[in-house]
């Protein structure tokens, strides 16, 4: 089942990735806003990306050290807070709040014992982000 979960993020880091290159596109001569805007995505889309996947890749492997779990998971909440701290759109603020509550339900699951959690939300969280950073 834990596969099946993984696939169907993967489609969901793509998102990151092509919001990534998106933003690094933006003409020279665009707004400071638009620019203070795609840096914090570029930035935001690069860390979300690495921790969905680490989480992915701990909770895929949670019967082996559910640590590994926790430390992807307090590596994700120090990513968020980097960029709420940094950011200064409400868009961007409101999906990295959306994504701080689905980790924080994953870590209370598997705090509970639940060596499988549902990473979903969390994948779904990254992708309102990526969808947040997509100019258009």
């Amino acid at each position: 089942m834990n596969r099946n979960r993984m696939n169907l993020t993967k489609p969901k880091l793509r998102m990151a990735a092509l919001a990534l290159t998106a933003t690094l596109t933006v003409p020279a001569l665009a707004s400071c806003d638009a620019i203070s805007t795609a840096m914090d995505c570029a930035n935001t889309a690069v860390a979300i990306a690495n921790s969905v996947n680490d989480l992915q890749q701990a909770v895929s492997n949670a019967g082996n050290s559910v640590q590994d779990t926790q430390n992807a998971l307090n590596q994700i909440d120090t990513d968020l807070k980097k960029i709420k701290d940094s950011t200064g759109n409400a868009d961007l603020g409101k999906a990295v709040d959306s994504m701080s509550t689905a980790v924080r339900n994953v870590r209370t699951s598997v705090e509970q014992g639940n060596t499988a959690p549902d990473i979903k939300p969390v994948a779904d969280a990254a992708a309102e982000i990526s969808k947040v950073c997509t100019p258009g």
